[in-house]
């Protein structure tokens, strides 16, 4: 496994999360972090995933791309499609870290095994 630390947005499936967990990945939730019900705006929740040094994981991918494309001074971005395979999207996005030299600055897409 990768050092790689994650943060979920508050939009992200809390199984994938807990499938990331007992993989041995450190993942931060936004409710772990105080920061759910909030309408933390997607640019701040972007900007605390790098204050804390964590890759943000989400499903928010139109609006992160974007944030992404103004701005790559991040800890990196995973964006997700939905994806009822929570086990095996948890495997595609530790695959995927693994793969990457360095996060910092990278967007990842994550798919469904299907697309």
């Amino acid at each position: 496994m990768s050092g790689v630390k994650f943060y979920s947005n508050e939009n992200f499936p809390q199984p994938v999360v807990r499938a990331l967990r007992e993989s041995g990945y450190d993942v931060l939730t936004s409710l772990d972090a105080g920061r759910a019900n909030q309408r933390v705006p997607d640019e701040e929740v972007l900007k605390f995933a790098t204050q804390e040094n964590r890759v943000l994981l989400t499903i928010n991918r139109k609006d992160f791309i974007q944030l992404h494309s103004e701005n790559s001074l991040h800890a990196g971005i995973i964006v997700c499609t939905q994806d009822p395979d929570f086990a095996g999207q948890a495997r595609r996005i530790a695959h995927a870290v693994t793969q990457t030299r360095t996060m910092r600055g990278h967007l990842l897409r994550v798919n469904r095994a299907d697309k």
